[in-house]
Formats: C-alpha cells, structure tokens, sequence
C-alpha cells in the first residue's frame, strides 16, 4: 500500500514544550496528514491537517484564542483537498478518513470531503460532541469544524475487529483491524487527546510504520526518552495516560528499532518524509 505524508502549514509554539531540554524559542510545528492508497479502497487519509478553516473558525473569540496562543502559517501550503487532487484523486473520490483525534489541526479539512466515511473513537467523539465556547477551546476543538452530518457519516474504530498484534509490538498488546484485512491497525495512544488512535501498517516498500499523530511531538523525544516539559501537560487531557502512553513507545522503540515512528508536528520527521518521497512531495 502506497502511504505518502503532506503538509498542511505549520503552528508555532516553544520547543522546549516539545521535548526536555530543548530551546525556549519559537518553532515551526507542521501539521501533517497522510494519504494511504489502499488497492480495493482507493485513497484513505489518516486525518486532514489545517485548511483556511481554521481561520475562519478562529476569528472571533473565543476561539481566537487558539490562534492566539498557537499561531498558524498556511501561506504556501495546500489543504488536505488540494493535495489530493495533486496525488491525481477528486475529493469525492476519498471514501474513508480515519481521524485520530479532535483537536482543531487534526479536523480542518474533514468538509472538503462529501462522500467520506470519518472513522474514529467514539468515545472520543463523544467527549468533545458536546462542547462548545471556553470548553471546546479548553480541549483544543472548533465546533464548526466537523461536518453538519458527522455524525451519520462516522463508522466507530471500537466496533471493528480487535486483533492481537504480534509480540515485537510488544509494550502494546491488541489494536482493532480497521478493514478486515491486516493492511491498517488503529492502537489506542490516549492521553494528549481523549481516547486519541494511531495506526500500524506498511509502506508499498515494506518498511513498518507507527502513525503516532500527537501522542508525542517530537520523534527525538521518544528515541531518547525526553519527554515534554511539565509546563506542556496543561493541554493534555489525560496527564498520567500521556506518560503511560509516551512511555510505551519509548519502550516499542527500544524494542523495535526499525519500526518508523511518524508524529504530526515533528519538524524531523516531515524532513525524513520529504526525503522519501522527494522535494515535490
């Protein structure tokens, strides 16, 4: 299964937030999504990135706030729409979105896709259902980001299949086979969000990859066990299933070297991705 990662734009925030010991400065954070060309379903997306949006969802408070306090850059960048009409697809044609979590730059593009099925937890879909206002911001959710109809268009991850996953995936036990055929597993990463889910497969190459979406920030932090600074765990939504969570893959990595860890906002691993595929990836 072909699996290339695009961009979307990027947010800034402090890097020491990001990883212990890192700088008190600025970074970019890009936001990516990726495209998976399953061979029966045709193109499948593993969340959606920012889109214009966002910024329309952030112009007045308060939802400013979240611009506010991470301010986003997408001059330049494509929405999740655009790079799928550049890989040679119409948006109509993606049947299938697996969204990770709820969070705003996770979210941005799911409108642009009428005839997707969104594939997700629903507990987590449950928990942010009712917000709006101060809480919705609290958990980093813009309301007005989901499509009217989400709800009737969602399919939930819990209902799928739960398998075993074989022991090198070892600290973590059991995933769920999101279409019955062994090419995509969702395993639990909770903590940053709300029942948040990454999935395992495997490149069109043979190279294994973990699409880890927020459950860390930064790919160093997992390989050499730094993980974000105290400050950085006012956003979480669970404190103790973050490190629970960050600790497993610390541990997975340990384990498993070669097990390509993929992470939303980490600027190394978009760079190691544009290496991949090329420059006009």
């Amino acid at each position: 299964m072909k699996i290339t990662f695009h961009n979307t734009g990027y947010c800034k925030q402090l890097e020491a937030l990001a990883i212990s010991g890192g700088r008190w400065r600025q970074q970019a954070f890009p936001g990516i999504f990726a495209i998976m060309e399953h061979p029966v379903l045709g193109p499948v997306l593993f969340d959606t990135g920012y889109s214009p949006r966002f910024l329309e969802a952030t112009k007045r408070l308060p939802y400013a706030l979240y611009r506010w306090t991470t301010p986003v850059t997408l001059a330049g960048e494509r929405s999740a729409a655009e790079h799928v009409q550049a890989a040679g697809y119409s948006p109509r044609e993606v049947k299938h979105i697996i969204v990770s979590h709820f969070h705003a730059d996770h979210v941005c593009g799911l409108r642009d896709f009428p005839e997707a099925t969104f594939i997700c937890s629903q507990q987590a879909y449950e928990a942010v259902q009712p917000l709006n206002g101060f809480a919705a911001v609290k958990k980093a959710f813009l309301p007005e980001l989901l499509p009217p109809d989400f709800a009737k268009r969602t399919r939930w991850i819990e209902q799928s299949n739960q398998v075993e996953l074989p022991a090198k995936y070892a600290p973590f036990h059991s995933g769920y086979d999101l279409f019955n055929d062994g090419s995509v597993t969702a395993i639990r990463l909770s903590g940053h969000a709300a029942d948040q889910f990454g999935l395992l497969l495997q490149g069109d190459t043979g190279q294994e990859l973990l699409l880890g979406a927020d459950a860390s920030w930064s790919e160093a932090a997992v390989r050499d066990n730094r993980p974000p600074h105290a400050l950085a765990s006012i956003v979480f939504d669970n404190r103790a299933e973050f490190k629970e969570t960050f600790d497993r893959l610390v541990e997975l990595k340990r384990r498993n070297p070669e097990l390509q860890q993929i992470f939303t906002h980490c600027e190394e691993t978009w760079k190691r991705c544009i290496a991949w595929q090329g420059a006009g990836a």
